[in-house]
């Protein structure tokens, strides 16, 4: 029988990346995806609706599932129908107990919170990382590899307490190939793209009205289009923007990577999407310092970061695989061998 994996998605970006890991697997193994889930306090308060503004929500769980659907993969909601040689996800901020016993494949999803003081607490008074958000991505040290953008976003993480050994740069899908997006049909050219957060629907500090003055500053008196974030409150967020831009064009979906691809600036607050203009070499604003951005940039690799996840994977189920065998046989074959 083939080895089976599962391949956690959440956001329609982190299902987009463990599929592109999971078709170099397909052939060799039995891949079976699911969106995020939880259990234990998280579910408790899922069930509630007071997680809707985060991937385990209901909304961004019917977009992975219809995604996985879409694209004709096997759905194992919760991973509970087989018994998995190998877990791959983007994020080990939360660990589902039907998981913890398992071999593990952690990917990078993009940019990461800042550290403040929640990120302090939780690695120094060991409180559940899910309070630090991507901030205290990697601080399990519960998988076998976690695959990062750069060697820039390395160098952050074994700061931050993960084990050199561990971690490895491979590229990111999703933003390994942005030189692609130069070709696509979206009929905007020569704006500036300003990008929103949902940093209000996570509970952080963001004064938006500050950030739209900011941001129109930084257009400098260019047509300006606003993208804003799949997990923004739509209608507030629209409201607002109306009241400083009110002719200005506002998305809140479609291909973000061609519209960064068209425009002539590029001014975000924290979002990832920042790289695909740095990469593209936009002119790019953002709340973040730019040089320390420019560090942290994604390799670009003609789009194998796929490919290079999934070798790690390959490697790590073929020596679970002897292990296992190993642990199989009578102890008169053991003492023989040594």
């Amino acid at each position: 029988m083939k080895k089976k994996v599962l391949l956690i998605g959440g956001s329609l970006n982190q299902t987009k990346i463990v599929h592109a890991v999971g078709q170099h697997l397909a052939d060799d193994y039995d891949c079976y995806y699911t969106p995020a889930y939880c259990d234990g306090l998280l579910n408790w308060m899922r069930k509630w609706g007071w997680l809707e503004f985060t991937v385990l929500g209901e909304r961004i769980r019917k977009r992975s599932e219809a995604y996985i659907l879409e694209n004709g993969l096997r759905l194992d909601y919760g991973g509970t129908a087989h018994a998995y040689d190998l877990i791959v996800t983007t994020t080990d901020i939360i660990l589902q107990k039907n998981l913890r016993a398992r071999p593990l494949i952690l990917i990078q999803e993009g940019m990461t919170d800042p550290e403040d003081w929640r990120f302090h607490l939780v690695k120094y008074a060991g409180l559940p990382r899910w309070l630090a958000g991507t901030a205290a991505l990697g601080l399990s040290n519960r998988y076998r590899y976690f695959c990062v953008a750069s060697q820039g976003y390395r160098d952050l993480f074994l700061r931050k307490g993960c084990r050199p050994e561990k971690v490895v740069v491979t590229g990111l899908p999703n933003f390994d190939h942005v030189d692609q997006y130069r070709q696509n049909d979206f009929p905007y050219k020569d704006f500036a793209l300003i990008a929103t957060s949902n940093a209000r629907e996570t509970l952080k500090i963001d004064d938006r009205q500050a950030f739209l003055r900011w941001a129109m500053e930084k257009a400098a008196g260019r047509p300006v289009i606003f993208r804003l974030h799949p997990n923004e409150n739509i209608e507030r967020a629209t409201r607002e923007i109306r009241k400083i831009a009110p002719d200005a064009p506002v998305f809140s979906s479609g291909e973000t990577d061609h519209m960064i691809a068209n425009c002539s600036a590029l001014i975000t607050q924290y979002s990832s999407c920042v790289y695909v203009g740095l990469a593209l070499g936009k002119e790019c604003h953002s709340y973040f310092d730019l040089n320390t951005l420019r560090s942290l940039t994604p390799l670009q690799n003609g789009g194998t970061s796929g490919r290079n996840i999934a070798r790690l994977c390959k490697e790590v189920l073929e020596a679970e695989g002897k292990a296992r065998r190993f642990n199989r046989l009578p102890l008169p074959s053991l003492l023989a061998s040594e």
